[in-house]
């Protein structure tokens, strides 16, 4: 990529002398020159520069002051100032201000070109940096969760109200349901989303292992405990931790987390020192916490101290109309892995995704599609590369709560809405009603 700097120098002959120098070491070098301060500043609004470098007394300013302008600017770029006359008390505060050197005069012959190769190496890396957490935000975005059914739509409304708050957010579904993915915008949508995100199932441990892994231990704390070791609310700190299956938490250890939640406070396992932690807490569970709370598993006072704010996730068979777009970003996945060619995909292969009932959810529609690709003859995805039970499953038809006609007419609008894949004007076609009607249907029965 192509560099830009901006020299400036109210002396011609010295500015041009200087911009020559560079422009011998930089055949790509895209270099701007201004006289004055107010020159400077306007070419500052017209481009984007990566370095600066200007002389300190100029006739309408002092460089010094000028380096907060400049970085208020273009907060990635370096500045590095120049005088006939050093002074410490000036270089001090050039640094202090944001500049990336300050030089005397006389003396850059030598010092210029080392100093502006480190120069540009910072700012690249600066660059880069800031491209990959673009990246990393862009790929962690509401925008990136995919589908547009109501049920999906309303979670992520919810979600993205509450992203930008520090509180404690329960994730409620079934397994399957994208529930750390929605942990996961929730922390790159929040002030914290440039810290550190963790994420642990708790059912993936012991009580003693889940605990040292929670909150860290000091060597010697147990068998095997040859040195300290940070916790993930340690190492957590101004960040995020996601916390899956929380069901699943042991009782002992619940309480020590409710000191977290409430305080911000934790002890390291075989330790008796107070820590002190700021993290946000995003928890998920796949059980009902009331019944448990009921039963004795879980704790009443951490129960509500969680349900901050809770958000259900909708199953996979609840938003049907959401399964095409799923496959086709499903296929292009597994198609590139597998370093293929995107395949199209017959309709009867989508007819079949979406009548199957999906226990897994979007997990288990995500380990057919892969496995449909590996059995996938030709450039087509058809039926014959699913599983025997999806190509033959007859159309899941979803229970009712009673024979009521409204409850059947629901069934039937969702049936007839995932079977044109969300297109509203052919299923109000197939249903022989308005698409007025069938839009107050949908708003009726929150479909």
């Amino acid at each position: 990529m192509q560099n830009r700097m901006l020299i400036i120098d109210d002396e011609d002959k010295l500015r041009q002398l200087l911009a020559r120098i560079i422009e011998l070491e930089w055949e790509d070098l895209d270099i701007h020159q201004a006289g004055t301060l107010k020159a400077g500043m306007q070419q500052l609004k017209q481009f984007e520069f990566d370095l600066v470098i200007s002389d300190v007394k100029l006739p309408d300013g002092n460089g010094v002051d000028f380096v907060l302008e400049i970085k208020k600017q273009q907060p990635l770029l370096e500045v590095i100032l120049m005088t006939a006359y050093g002074q410490i008390a000036d270089g001090v505060q050039a640094i202090k201000n944001g500049a990336f050197d300050y030089m005397t005069k006389g003396d850059d012959n030598n010092k210029i070109i080392p100093l502006l190769h480190k120069a540009f190496e910072k700012v690249n890396m600066a660059k880069r940096i800031a491209k990959l957490e673009a990246q990393v935000g862009k790929k962690y975005s509401f925008d990136q969760i995919i589908g547009h059914s109501k049920a999906l739509r309303n979670a992520i409304i919810l979600a993205e109200k509450v992203a930008p708050t520090d509180s404690t957010v329960l994730l409620l579904g079934d397994t399957g349901t994208g529930k750390e993915v929605f942990a996961q915008s929730i922390h790159f949508a929040s002030r914290r989303a440039k810290k550190s995100f963790l994420a642990i199932n708790c059912s993936a441990f012991g009580k003693e292992l889940l605990e040292s892994e929670l909150f860290g231990h000091i060597a010697g704390a147990f068998t095997g405990a040859m040195k300290d070791k940070s916790g993930l609310f340690e190492e957590a700190h101004m960040g995020t931790i996601f916390l899956d299956e929380i069901g699943e938490m042991p009782l002992e250890l619940q309480a020590k987390f409710l000191r977290v939640l409430e305080s911000g406070e934790y002890i390291k396992v075989g330790e008796s020192k107070i820590r002190k932690v700021d993290v946000r807490v995003i928890a998920a569970t796949n059980r009902d916490l009331e019944q448990e709370v009921e039963a004795g598993h879980f704790r009443a006072d951490l129960f509500y101290r969680l349900s901050v704010f809770n958000i259900t996730l909708p199953s996979l068979n609840h938003r049907v109309a959401d399964i095409p777009a799923l496959v086709e970003y499903f296929v292009a996945l597994f198609a590139g892995k597998m370093n293929r060619r995107v395949p199209s995909i017959d309709d009867p292969y989508i007819v079949c995704m979406q009548n199957h009932h999906w226990k897994g959810n979007v997990r288990e529609l995500k380990n057919v599609v892969e496995r449909s690709l590996i059995l996938m003859e030709g450039d087509h995805l058809t039926v014959e590369s699913l599983p025997y039970d999806i190509q033959v499953e007859k159309p899941h038809i979803q229970k009712v709560a009673s024979f009521a006609l409204q409850d059947v007419e629901k069934s039937h609008i969702s049936r007839v809405l995932a079977h044109t894949q969300g297109n509203k004007a052919e299923a109000a076609r197939l249903l022989g009603i308005g698409i007025a009607t069938l839009y107050r249907k949908i708003e009726e029965y929150d479909i």
